[in-house]
């Protein structure tokens, strides 16, 4: 659907200004769909996030720095995410031996046997692309980071 009968709104100042409104718009709604998938395993999109990074940097720690440069959410708390991960099971969280101000943390087999499951239903969130080709696909994506920079 259009995003002027999505939203209401008859008229932007130019193309541009439409474009950051789609892209916000779109993230929300995107967001919202994420979020309704995560719900039955009772997490957030940011503790799947991390949970996602920890499985990539298996079987190595990662550190809270390393969580939060790698979040897609930049302006997420990690340290109360990963928190609250230890306190579902989900991560373990240890000093670290060399330097006893950071901690390591890694993801358990109860996180890893979550993110399975979740990813028994990737399929449902991937369809949500299904209007589009492969080709069209690919150039958002290369839009999007030229956009980036």
């Amino acid at each position: 659907m259009e995003l002027e009968k999505e939203i209401n709104q008859k008229k932007f100042r130019n193309d541009a200004h439409k474009l950051g409104v789609n892209i916000i718009f779109t993230f929300n709604w995107l967001n919202a769909f994420n979020s309704l998938m995560l719900k039955p395993y009772k997490i957030t999109s940011q503790q799947f996030n991390v949970l996602r990074i920890l499985r990539g940097q298996q079987p190595n720690p990662a550190s809270i720095k390393l969580i939060r440069e790698r979040m897609l959410d930049k302006m997420s708390d990690a340290s109360r995410i990963v928190e609250k991960l230890r306190v579902k099971g989900f991560i373990e969280r240890k000093t670290c031996i060399d330097d006893r101000r950071a901690c390591e943390v890694i993801i358990t087999e109860k996180g890893m046997a979550l993110l399975q499951n979740i990813d028994d239903h990737s399929d449902d969130f991937d369809s949500l692309f299904s209007p589009l080709n492969s080709s069209e696909i690919k150039q958002i994506n290369l839009l999007l980071d030229k956009l980036r920079g």
